[in-house]
């Protein structure tokens, strides 16, 4: 008798991860106060590319490709921010896969 195995999977088969994209705006007091070059080293250990860029707005854009486990982190990293922001809103779309070299701060 076979274990039951998680959706997806197969004998010696296991799931494909999967490469997402996703855009984060994130809104509060998030210039200024080392928000981009803490997303830059955070994505970087989590193996992501793409980009911060600060908005006219006052907001943040973090675009970040990557696969979904690192996606997830980077979430959560993108929520709380550095010591000295004060995340107010987060705004979350998922995006297409392009590729990026490297994660860069633009702009």
């Amino acid at each position: 008798m076979e274990k039951s195995r998680p959706e997806g999977e197969r004998r010696g088969v296991k799931s494909a991860k999967v490469l997402l994209g996703r855009r984060f705006t994130v809104q509060g007091r998030v210039q200024g106060v080392g928000f981009r070059d803490f997303v830059q080293r955070e994505a970087r250990r989590l193996s992501l590319t793409g980009y911060a860029k600060n908005l006219a707005d006052g907001s943040v854009l973090v675009c970040v490709v990557g696969w979904e486990e690192s996606i997830s982190e980077i979430e959560s990293i993108v929520r709380q921010g550095p010591r000295w922001a004060e995340v107010r809103g987060l705004n979350v779309e998922e995006m297409e896969a392009q590729p990026f070299d490297d994660f860069r701060i633009v702009g």
